[in-house]
């Protein structure tokens, strides 16, 4: 009979804490989400109306006005065109270039392994600053080309130390056995570490993707001059702030004046569009990542 109490007992003290981990879990979720949905919410609703307030997850005068103001900007179908084309070339060259270089670093028979890797860690704390950044650009001849998205960034020690972590989990065995078996180091890195390195490598694809995504400050120094390297990012923060001051300039958007979209759109509608602009590609990308973005943030800190 004691047995089968404490059996009782401790069946519900498991139901009670599985009820408080869901309820727990439950909060966060709706937590998470309601930033986003209140974000749609108000980039759907008419903007007269937003400024009543009280929207939150459902819009009360549903509207596309917002994002078709958007849509009338001059160059913005340049602008993502580029700004895709820099996120799939950065993405693609910047993790073969962090790989290549932390696949050197994790070699044990590299005998500046400890130095190298103390420069790429000082690089995280010290930097040149701006103003020594552009001057190098502009003797590098980067200034209004496309490259200058591309080249600057190429090789980040933030990602590198990350690759070379995980590549330090891997066993040297798997090295030595393809030498035994005439491999050299190009064949052993290509068809040897990297295929081990996929979750690892999802996940700086990840955050480089996202950070060339959302970049406009480069665009900005070095190429706001030249509408055709122009990026959405960069043209999205023109709109808003043409928006923001109630600009009335006619070469902001396309078929109708500015004092027209000025009235039609807020600004705090605006910025809820643009938000809902930057982040949709994001979102579509993400859950195709995230099984790998999960074990390269986890498995890489591993040691065996």
């Amino acid at each position: 009979m004691r047995k089968k109490k404490s059996l009782k007992i401790e069946n519900w003290k498991d139901w009670i804490f599985d009820g408080c981990i869901y309820l727990f879990l439950t909060f966060v979720f709706i937590v998470t989400l309601y930033p986003f949905l209140n974000v749609l919410a108000i980039s759907l609703n008419d903007s007269i109306d937003t400024v009543r307030g009280g929207i939150y997850i459902w819009p009360r005068k549903f509207t596309l006005d917002n994002y078709a103001a958007i849509f009338q900007y001059n160059n913005l179908v340049t602008a993502f065109i580029n700004s895709v084309l820099r996120t799939v070339i950065g993405t693609v060259l910047g993790v073969i270039s962090a790989a290549m270089v932390a696949y050197t670093l994790s070699r044990k028979d590299f005998q500046g392994r400890k130095f190298v890797s103390i420069v790429l860690v000082l690089t995280l704390y010290v930097s040149g600053g701006l103003i020594p950044e552009y001057m190098l650009i502009r003797k590098l001849h980067l200034v209004d080309t496309f490259w200058v998205y591309i080249l600057p960034g190429l090789v980040n020690a933030f990602n590198i130390l990350i690759i070379r972590s995980y590549m330090d989990t891997l066993p040297y065995s798997l090295q030595e056995s393809a030498k035994i078996d005439g491999a050299n180091d190009f064949t052993i890195f290509t068809k040897v570490i990297l295929p081990l390195c996929a979750p690892v490598l999802a996940t700086i694809a990840l955050f480089i993707a996202v950070g060339h995504w959302n970049s406009w400050f480069d665009t900005y120094l070095y190429n706001s001059s030249n509408p055709k390297l122009t990026t959405l990012q960069y043209e999205l923060m023109k709109i808003l702030q043409n928006t923001t001051m109630g600009s009335t300039d006619p070469n902001v958007f396309r078929g109708i004046n500015g004092e027209e979209a000025a009235k039609r759109v807020s600004p705090e509608s605006i910025k809820m569009a643009i938000t809902m602009i930057t982040i949709i590609p994001i979102l579509f990308v993400y859950p195709f990542l995230q099984k790998y973005f999960i074990q390269g943030m986890t498995l890489g800190a591993v040691k065996s």
